[in-house]
């Protein structure tokens, strides 16, 4: 968006590019140095012909702030998953096994994988997991 705001139509790709401070062609931006060929030394020159001028040096700080900005996690379960754990936890506690012979354990998991899909969830949610775990005490004390 900082790039299509500071485009100018009037002028080529490389004109608008340049003005930002933005490469047309990253082999010529970065050039690869140069290794020794046989034993013989090869000297690159390492200043490009003709520096521009950058006329529009807000795109490239926008854009390096927008790319330092920490990445958001959107890490989130499936409702079917939430509600499969939170069936075998409320009806099977903390025993894996009787899960895995559960007759809501469509996809056969074992034991193990059915334990990895508590710990997922325990991690993803650790609080709605605690007010979960709560309430099924509280029902076992009102029970008894």
């Amino acid at each position: 968006s900082h790039i299509r705001h500071a485009w100018d139509p009037t002028k080529s790709v490389a004109q608008n590019l340049a003005e930002m401070g933005l490469a047309e062609d990253p082999n010529k931006a970065v050039p690869i140095p140069k290794k020794k060929l046989l034993g013989m030394e090869v000297e690159s020159d390492g200043q490009e012909q003709g520096k521009k001028i950058v006329r529009k040096p807000y795109v490239v700080n926008e854009m390096e702030y927008e790319a330092s900005l920490p990445e958001k996690k959107s890490n989130t379960l499936s409702r079917d998953l939430i509600d499969y754990v939170r069936y075998m936890i409320q009806n099977h506690g903390e025993n894996y096994k009787e899960m895995a012979r559960d007759e809501k354990n469509y996809y056969q998991d074992t034991p193990k994988q059915i334990k990895r899909k508590i710990n997922v969830y325990k991690n993803f949610y650790p609080e709605e997991y605690k007010d979960f775990i709560a309430s099924l005490k509280q029902e076992k004390m009102e029970v008894q």
